[in-house]
């Protein structure tokens, strides 16, 4: 017997942080196992860096995996992408050579394009609009935690099996997510135990340029829209922060004599401070509407506070002491999760539902090209100019970023006289 609530949509989006949780840590994990898995299987820094694109050219296919869950629905699509997760992660396990593991990672990529575009369209239809800021950091924490659980769990597996235990361990965890997300998840619709309290207060406090029409969603009007590239080209030069965190952090330490055990601790400290910069950024966009800042101009004030923050990441190289390093590289990592958790939920103020995955998998596929793009730089020119060029460039392209947010966007009529409600009405 289902026992209906009024507070369903928050445990709800509980189970889509826990999603994300797996979905990072089963994508991180090669980072942290890369400077086992370089020297056992002999990859050189060139060839990780094509292992990392595959990645990254997988999951640029997030428009298609979007229109996918836009099309079958989140059940079902969520189901299906998560139960992918757990067989290519622990096919990582079983590789090997390089060649291998670019096959498998680049599979990995496409199924984990679910992460945004399903969390996205979960906000958008599960919460009214001032709540979705909240909603999009709770789940995005799932990525710091995800993240950060990753190092422990390679420290973990390698000191009691081997580096390839952990892929396995990581694999698993995602068909136990897969489990509870079939048992807890239907749509707000037909939810047996979500209340008619609870239902009315959602669709009362949604825009109404963002409820679904009969129109299926058409890539080409979406790329003719100037507030798409308002959010996807800010998340093009913002993203390339988090793919250096993932991907190069654990390679940086180690180059720097971090051994194997404190490269663990000290990876795990950035995504941590991510976990807080999550929570900080819906924060924020909450006190200055209070403060009479419209919806789309707080979250822009946001994002650009973030970006502002992100400077700090221009002094890591040049940091003498290594815990200054990595103090340094954890404000960058909160920063980093401020501004974009930010930018991820502007989608949900500017887009229908019915063509939000797409516009998300779309917006994830600029974000997941700039990681590619400075991924690839990092291997081929590394060895020759060193990591501080890049440091510098991740410190600058938010800044960037922030004024194309501000000169592109253009707020919708409806989002601009939105306050913030924290309870049900009566509750």
């Amino acid at each position: 017997m289902w026992k209906r609530t009024r507070g369903l949509r928050w445990g709800i989006i509980g189970v889509v942080m826990l999603g994300t949780v797996v979905n990072y840590l089963t994508r991180n994990t090669l980072g942290f196992a890369a400077p086992l898995m370089l020297a056992d299987l002999h990859i050189t820094e060139q060839q990780y860096s094509w292992v990392t694109g595959a990645f990254q050219a997988g999951i640029m296919l997030q428009p298609l995996v979007g229109y996918i869950l836009d099309r079958i629905g989140l059940r079902t699509g969520f189901a299906v992408f998560a139960t992918g997760w757990g067989l290519l992660t622990m096919a990582h396990g079983l590789v090997p050579s390089w060649q291998w593991l670019f096959a498998v990672r680049g599979a990995l990529g496409f199924a984990e394009g679910t992460a945004h575009t399903g969390g996205l369209k979960v906000v958008s239809e599960w919460f009214p609009a001032r709540e979705r800021g909240m909603a999009g950091g709770i789940y995005n924490m799932g990525a710091s935690v995800g993240a950060a659980t990753a190092p422990l769990l390679v420290y973990w597996a390698s000191s009691v099996w081997n580096w390839r235990a952990a892929f396995v361990v990581a694999g698993l965890l995602a068909f136990l997510w897969v489990a509870l997300w079939l048992a807890v998840y239907r749509p707000l619709a037909s939810h047996p135990r979500v209340s008619d309290a609870e239902r009315d207060y959602i669709r009362s406090g949604q825009e109404a340029h963002t409820q679904a029409s009969l129109v299926r969603p058409s890539v080409r009007s979406i790329l003719g829209r100037r507030n798409f590239w308002g959010i996807a080209l800010p998340r093009f030069l913002a993203d390339p922060t988090w793919g250096t965190l993932t991907f190069w952090l654990p390679l940086y330490l180690t180059s720097r004599g971090f051994s194997l055990g404190a490269t663990a601790l000290s990876t795990f400290l950035p995504f941590l401070a991510g976990e807080l910069g999550c929570l900080f950024g819906p924060t924020v966009v909450l006190w200055l509407q209070r403060h009479g800042i419209g919806l789309i101009d707080a979250r822009r004030w946001t994002f650009t506070l973030g970006a502002a923050l992100m400077t700090c990441m221009i002094a890591v190289p040049f940091a003498t002491n290594l815990y200054l390093a990595v103090a340094l590289l954890s404000l960058g990592g909160f920063a980093h999760q401020t501004l974009s958790v930010t930018c991820i939920t502007l989608a949900s103020d500017l887009f229908r539902k019915d063509e939000l995955g797409t516009v998300a998998g779309m917006a994830g596929t600029m974000a997941n090209l700039g990681v590619l793009l400075f991924s690839l730089a990092i291997g081929g020119l590394v060895a020759q100019i060193g990591y501080a060029p890049f440091f510098i460039a991740l410190g600058l392209l938010d800044l960037v970023a922030a004024a194309v947010l501000w000169g592109v966007v253009r707020p919708p009529i409806d989002t601009q006289g939105i306050t913030p409600v924290t309870e049900l009405p009566g509750a």
